[in-house]
């Protein structure tokens, strides 16, 4: 830890939020002369990476500077009256919980940003699509830094439209139909989820997470925390998303471009999990109680769904797009995190809170090799790439094919990768639920769990076998392997996966005194 003024943490927590933001409305401007270059388009895409370079920089200042000997206290806070009329305040701060999702986003932004540069995205504008990424950047980062449930709100609806247009005007084959879907589902859930964060703030007399988490819900009735916890329930679960809430996300990652992918999978479905940690464990943790048996089903009933859905993908003659069969990975994963948080035991949520950066990792990776796969191939139809004059990666591209087996291997929960500690303490908190849930319910959840692990196995080894290995002597034109900006964009993201799982403390280390905290209703 480095010894950091309060004060330039305040800013540097200040700069992440805003600075993409203010990059964004620079992106849409004349570029000045001297940094038009030969090519516009590249300069403004140079802009971009300019942009979510200095973010990841001040991102990984922030975490330095940060005091990890009390993860559990709000840091680099900002507190400023905006609202006065409805004391709603721009206050910002982060602790164990927020930071390595703050870290997540700034550096999966930055590889996106980092790839686009040299993978220049096709269609309209590259001015708009930068501006929409840092727009997204800015929303997603402030919802994980605000501490005022009408700016979470607020934060938490700011990544729509980018990602709406990012699908409908840069996405691939039915771009359209998977863009409406997206806005409308989300929106739809977002509605329902102010009016309960409304009735919080009313009803407690403030919208400050802070003071409402250290009043761990005593000044709401069980009843109003139970509408409460529906309502915000459902607007989270749809964005995490949660079986039977998901059917918007196949098809969204299926016309996404690699870039809207990546962050997709990447943050956006960790603004749903965090929101649940957050907002309805502290506040509302009474309702939470009456739901977390629902909650608990409806997640395992996931993890088995998304597995049995890869499965079926995967099959021969099924005609299964692997960046569809990954979505529904994404659909069981989640299941995990949202197993782990509905335990109601710190094992359970730090699981939860682990597994979450471990998928935005390995999931990220994973979108930007089937992107990869996608454009050397021009198609990522499963039963194509396995075909007689299918990829074969293993003898074309090695390199690719190793690093796709990785991902895939990691992605199954091998014990050394970061996949693994999130999935293992999920379930080690599912055997001992917190007192008042029914053992005997939450060890059926950990068994099906469980099952759920060797089903993802199964889909996972099927998907390396048919896409990397067999006879690659009827290609009819030759494959490159891994470039330079490839390696430079997926080797953190690779090397951070095997960090993860080699050294779990770091992590948990962060989030388990400020889970504890969270869990005692804001007492340390």
């Amino acid at each position: 830890m480095f010894d950091i003024n309060a004060s330039v943490m305040q800013f540097l927590l200040a700069f992440i939020v805003v600075a993409p933001l203010l990059g964004a409305v620079a992106a849409l401007l004349p570029a000045p002369p001297g940094l038009k270059g030969r090519n516009p388009d590249q300069a403004v895409l140079r802009h971009g990476v300019t942009v979510t370079g200095a973010v990841l920089l001040a991102a990984l200042v922030l975490a330095a500077g940060f005091d990890h000997d009390h993860p559990s206290t709000m840091q680099a806070t900002t507190d400023i009256s905006w609202i006065p009329a409805l004391d709603v305040r721009i206050h910002l701060g982060t602790d164990g919980i927020s930071l390595p999702l703050l870290v997540l986003t700034a550096l999966l932004t930055f590889l996106c940003a980092l790839h686009s540069y040299f993978k220049p995205p096709g269609g309209p504008s590259p001015k708009a699509f930068v501006a929409l990424v840092l727009v997204l950047e800015s929303g997603t980062l402030a919802t994980f830094a605000v501490l005022d449930l009408i700016l979470f709100f607020l934060a938490f609806e700011m990544v729509l439209i980018p990602m709406y247009f990012l699908i409908a005007r840069w996405g691939g084959d039915r771009k359209q139909p998977a863009a409406w879907k997206f806005i409308l589902y989300t929106l739809l859930g977002s509605v329902v989820m102010l009016l309960g964060l409304l009735l919080i703030g009313v009803k407690s007399g403030t919208f400050d997470m802070v003071a409402l988490a250290t009043d761990n819900g005593r000044g709401l009735t069980t009843s109003v925390q139970v509408i409460a916890v529906l309502a915000v329930g459902i607007g989270l679960a749809v964005k995490t998303p949660m079986w039977p809430l998901h059917s918007w996300l196949p098809d969204a990652h299926t016309a996404a471009p690699t870039v809207g992918s990546v962050l997709l999978a990447g943050v956006m479905l960790k603004m749903g999990t965090y929101g649940f940690v957050r907002i309805l464990l502290p506040v509302t943790p009474d309702g939470m109680r009456t739901f977390a048996p629902y909650l608990a089903a409806f997640a395992v009933v996931g993890i088995v769904y998304g597995s049995l859905a890869c499965l079926a993908l995967a099959r021969p003659g099924a005609k299964g797009d692997l960046k569809r069969l990954i979505a529904y990975s994404s659909v069981g994963h989640m299941g995990f995190v949202l197993l782990g948080i509905a335990t109601l035991t710190p094992t359970g949520v730090n699981g939860a809170l682990f597994a979450n950066i471990a998928h935005g990792l390995i999931t990220g990776l994973l979108f930007f090799l089937v992107g990869a796969v996608k454009d050397r191939y021009e198609t990522a139809d499963l039963d194509t790439l396995a075909g007689a004059t299918g990829a074969a990666l293993y003898g074309r591209a090695p390199r690719l094919g190793g690093l796709l087996a990785f991902a895939a291997v990691a992605s199954l929960g091998l014990p050394g990768l970061a996949g693994f500690w999130g999935e293992m303490l999920t379930l080690f908190g599912a055997f001992d639920p917190a007192e008042g849930l029914s053992r005997p319910a939450f060890l059926t959840f950990m068994a099906i769990g469980a099952f759920g692990t060797l089903l993802t196995a199964a889909y996972m080894l099927i998907v390396v076998r048919r896409v990397c290995m067999g006879e690659h002597s009827e290609q009819p034109h030759p494959v490159a392997d891994i470039q330079r900006h490839e390696l430079a964009a997926w080797t953190p993201l690779a090397s951070l996966t095997v960090l993860a799982g080699l050294w779990p403390a770091v992590l948990l280390g962060l989030t388990d005194p400020a889970v504890q905290k969270l869990l005692a209703g804001g007492k340390s």
